[in-house]
């Protein structure tokens, strides 16, 4: 098989456009800004990209690497802009559906997404899903788009405060992370799928591993942590308005004292 050759499968040919079409139906009765309409089409674009793309064939066919750069798409950027490419009026009517409001909770979000992380990471899931890519393969890509969006609800479309947007997404960056370092730092590959097949650019099972491991924990180092600052910078600024209007109060009532 050509390593660089294009790919077309049900989530690129029916899924991804299928999202689109529901989002432009959608818009006929809430309108939104332009970008947030720019978000949710990057986000299917983007995935729709690991899908078509050349790296699809790379990742399913040769590359550890790329199969988990695939999976981070799937499971936490695409979902980011899809999530916030919706308005708020599109997420309330969302959270009607029977058992939304208890998935988007962030207590249930987060170790849903923990657990779709680490489950579909385990050896034999692993395998399984690359072995039969026409069905197993598919469940995980479903799983890692539904999850990720679970995770990244609470922090666009949630109700909480700055600061407690900060502390859910800190809780996601320090448990997440230790699995790309896993990977990086094991003495042995643990996929056995990638141990059978062609090898390209030099790259050995166990290197390949160790690359592909760095690059998922320094992007979601770097997506998570930069998404912590933010809100973190929030709060901060929010505290100290708050005490900069509390301390006058506090001087003019101290003056009043006898």
């Amino acid at each position: 098989m050509d390593p660089y050759r294009w790919t077309w499968d049900a989530d690129a040919l029916v899924v991804i456009p299928g999202m689109a079409a529901a989002y432009a139906i959608a818009l006929t009765r809430f309108p939104a800004p332009r970008w947030r309409i720019v978000c949710f089409g990057s986000g299917c674009a983007l995935m729709l990209a690991v899908q078509i793309t050349p790296l699809d064939t790379l990742a399913l066919h040769y590359l550890l690497v790329m199969h988990l750069l695939q999976n981070v798409v799937l499971a936490e950027w695409g979902p980011l802009l899809v999530v916030v490419g919706l308005t708020p009026a599109m997420a309330r009517e969302l959270e009607r559906i029977p058992g939304a409001r208890t998935l988007t909770h962030p207590l249930v979000a987060l170790p849903v997404w923990l657990g779709a992380y680490y489950a579909w990471h385990l050896p034999w899931a692993y395998d399984a899903a690359l072995r039969h890519q026409w069905t197993i393969l598919h469940l995980e890509h479903a799983t890692y788009f539904f999850a990720g969006c679970l995770l990244w609800w609470p922090v666009v479309q949630g109700r909480r405060s700055n600061g407690e947007k900060a502390v859910y997404l800190f809780a996601a960056f320090v448990l997440g992370s230790p699995l790309g370092l896993l990977l990086a730092l094991l003495p042995h590959p643990v996929y056995h799928f990638y141990d059978h097949v062609p090898r390209l650019w030099g790259l050995s099972p166990l290197t390949d591993q160790q690359i592909a491991g760095l690059t998922m924990a320094s992007e979601q180092a770097i997506v998570l942590f930069a998404a912590l600052a933010f809100y973190l910078l929030r709060f901060l600024d929010e505290e100290g308005r708050a005490d900069a209007y509390r301390v006058p109060t506090v001087r003019r009532d101290s003056r009043r004292s006898p």
